[in-house]
């Protein structure tokens, strides 16, 4: 067990970093926290990104103990804020991460058109 929990631990610190290292593609954003009756937290923070053939979007998700604030997203400021909150949870804090890349195909891409209907929820920053 004490492997996997380094592993997820590196997996916060990775994502938010690699987010972090590009803001330049970074169009959109969005953050919300979830707590929940046993002091649990989730933290999520959502990006769409551009390259030049079209879109895609990363969700990191945390469920950390304690209680973690992350600022509303309308601002590269601000994503650049929440993905730096989210990398500094400490790591006993953490009890769960997952990070999902939308489409998963390394080939495939969102239009436009898919990314604002998907994804309603995420602000132009």
């Amino acid at each position: 067990m004490p492997r996997l929990f380094f592993l997820i631990v590196i997996l916060v610190a990775e994502t938010t970093l690699a987010l972090l290292r590009h803001p330049d593609y970074c169009i959109s954003g969005y953050s919300s926290v979830d707590v929940k009756k046993q002091r649990t937290i989730s933290g999520q923070s959502d990006s769409g990104f551009s390259n030049d053939k079209g879109y895609m979007v990363i969700t990191l998700l945390v469920a950390a103990e304690g209680v973690h604030k992350l600022p509303s997203i309308n601002s590269s400021v601000e994503l650049k804020e929440a993905l730096q909150k989210l990398g500094s949870i400490l790591s006993s804090q953490i009890m769960a991460v997952e990070v999902l890349w939308t489409p998963q195909s390394e080939k495939d891409t969102l239009s436009e058109q898919e990314l604002l209907e998907d994804y309603p929820h995420l602000r132009p920053l």
